[in-house]
């Protein structure tokens, strides 16, 4: 940087707002509080105006704020000019601007005389002065806190009022004594260190005063309000002993609820690593607990732990183990944070701790399962470029930026209809994973199937009958049957699976659909059977297991199953009905769809289906 106009810069900015007030405020504590501002040989005159603008916005922002503004993470005051300016200002700011200093030794020995008297027992608070520094503070005589502000003179005080048993004198008039002085005059004031005075200092006070005051009594509010919580922990104690000795009669009380593990909470550490919060329902079991080691070994198991506390980074998915009460034992997954105070200090972690599952869950949880859930965190990276592939494309399309010429366009628009079959594909990988891992289910609700079969099969009738083909619906048009599934999931369902179906279907070839009403044993289903074309058939020679392949894709067709082929779509389709409490499978040349029917009126749906 050749010539840094950046206090010139600020300068020339107009401060009107609040807000803008407070930037500007910002912005000339961090350029006034470099330790070379006025080394780099910037201008004095522009210098003075940065102070006088600094004093301007003193006055017009509040010290509260100003106080609160210098506290905040990441200051570092390098200059002693701006500390000593500061420290001449309201007490909050200077005690801000004093903890905020970091100067050398040598300018902290040339700036502590400056100070005011009052600022100097600011510095009693920091904890990081050099010991030179620590060394002329006592020479100074300065100590934890600086000297109280000067009391105004005691007002006099009023006369007793008289007491009803008081004489009065023969003119009417009470016979009041003159209240003895103060002091005696010409008695030297006696100077005390600023603290609790002595009790033989204090005066006497009469017995018949009914109230004593705190030092004559030696108690204070703190060990006054300590006494009434242990006399209330001792009442309770009793009470309850006493409750538990009698005997109670059986009114059919609800029996004691059984110790359940814990399988999650939060937690706060402190600097050495200890639980000193954690959530209600394991706090009485954890607290005090040391889950971070200060140091470990190399070679040890929570090497990983301990480097990252060392240093202060965040534990992201760190394998760890509990011992102690039966409910908390075991083996945990803890991430956890670090925090700091305004003043940048390490004040210890913050953070959840979750059981890792068991054997049983992990076994149960195939290896399906766990390539689905890899394949959600795949899908959730590749989703944020595409979207911004889109949306660039989008842009030049709709010319927002500008105008593009109509070649441009049209490859902007084909770039955007790709990302957006791209995206469609992940929603559909993103929601078959979600199914089978059990992450979402399908809502339950009311659908009339019968007519959204004939509803979806009219949509793809224009379709399929140029090549001759088409779909027979087996059921009257008058027919009603209600599944429990909601609207838009069987919606997606059976088009999915008709769609499936007519991509693969070849010219003149019918696919018959036959709806019918099961009732068993439960609240009965409703069973759709669907015939396969003839290149899904076993002759054609695809097995059930090849029917669900991601590898099963059928020709090109103007009816798109979807991004992934029939295949993928139709494994889709089973994980719908799976999920809705029905089921999708082969059975010979046929697929057959079963969806729970909503409870009630089965008969009359059943008639209605006769």
């Amino acid at each position: 940087m050749f010539f840094d106009d950046r206090l010139a810069t600020v300068l020339r900015q107009r401060a009107t707002g609040e807000a803008s007030l407070c930037t500007q405020y910002r912005q000339l504590l961090d350029l006034l509080g470099r330790a070379r501002t006025q080394s780099r040989g910037s201008d004095r005159s522009l210098l003075a105006a940065a102070w006088l603008r600094l004093d301007a916005l003193a006055e017009a922002i509040p010290a509260a704020t100003r106080a609160r503004m210098i506290r905040e993470p990441g200051w570092r005051f390098q200059s002693p000019d701006l500390v000593v300016h500061l420290a001449d200002q309201e007490a909050e700011v200077a005690a801000a601007a004093l903890t905020r200093a970091d100067l050398a030794s040598e300018d902290w020995a040339a700036l502590i005389p400056r100070l005011p008297v009052r600022a100097r027992g600011f510095l009693r608070l920091r904890r990081d002065l050099p010991v030179d520094v620590e060394a002329l503070l006592e020479r100074l005589g300065v100590h934890d806190r600086g000297l109280p502000a000067p009391a105004p003179a005691p007002a006099p005080a009023p006369a007793p009022a008289p007491a009803p048993a008081q004489e009065t004198a023969a003119d009417g008039s009470a016979d009041r004594t003159p209240p003895a002085p103060l002091r005696p005059a010409g008695e030297p004031v006696v100077l005390r260190p600023v603290g609790k005075a002595p009790r033989d200092a204090l005066p006497a006070t009469p017995a018949s005063a009914p109230a004593r005051s705190r030092d004559d009594t030696g108690r204070t509010e703190i060990s006054a309000l300590v006494e009434r919580i242990a006399q209330f922990r001792r009442t309770r104690s009793e009470t309850q002993a006493e409750l538990e000795r009698s005997p109670l009669l059986p009114l059919g009380e609800l029996p004691e609820r059984s110790e359940r593990a814990v399988t999650m909470f939060g937690f706060a550490t402190d600097t050495t690593g200890r639980i000193a919060w954690a959530a209600s329902d394991a706090a009485p079991m954890v607290i005090g607990m040391r889950l971070f080691a200060g140091s470990a070994a190399q070679d040890s198991a929570g090497d990983a732990i301990a480097r990252a506390f060392q240093r202060r980074q965040p534990i992201t998915r760190a394998a760890i183990s509990l011992e102690g009460a039966p409910a908390i034992t075991g083996d945990w997954v803890v991430d956890a944070e670090p925090r700091f105070s305004e003043e940048g200090h390490f004040t210890g972690y913050f953070g959840r701790l979750r059981r890792v599952p068991g054997a049983s869950t992990a076994a149960s949880a195939g290896p399906e399962a766990r390539e689905a859930d890899r394949i959600r965190q795949l899908l959730h990276e590749l989703r944020t470029p595409v979207t911004a592939v889109q949306g660039y494309a989008e842009v030049i399309q709709q010319q927002l930026f500008g105008p593009a010429p109509h070649e441009y366009r049209a490859l902007a628009a084909a770039i955007a209809a790709d990302a957006a079959r791209i995206l469609a594909g992940f929603e559909e990988l993103d929601r078959l994973a979600r199914l089978e891992t059990g992450a979402t289910r399908i809502e339950p609700g009311e659908t009339d199937l019968a007519a959204l079969l004939r509803r979806t099969a009219a949509q793809l009738a224009p379709v399929l009958a140029p090549q001759g083909a088409g779909i027979d619906l087996g059921c009257a048009a008058e027919a009603c049957l209600i599944a429990a599934i909601d609207a838009e999931d069987a919606e997606a369902l059976v088009w999915r699976l008709l769609a499936s179906l007519a991509a693969a279907a070849g010219p003149g070839e019918r696919i018959a659909l036959q709806l019918e009403a099961v009732i068993g044993a439960g609240r009965g289903a409703a069973r759709l059977s669907c015939s396969l074309p003839a290149r899904l058939s076993a002759a054609a020679g695809v097995d059930e297991a090849g029917l669900f392949a991601a590898t099963n894709r059928t020709g090109e067709s103007a009816i798109s199953p979807g991004l992934f082929g029939t295949g993928f779509a139709l494994r889709l389709a089973r994980a719908e009905a799976r999920s809705a409490g029905g089921a999708l499978r082969r059975n010979g040349d046929a697929l057959v769809l079963t969806l729970p029917l909503l409870g009630g009126n089965r008969g009359s749906r059943d008639a209605a289906l006769a």
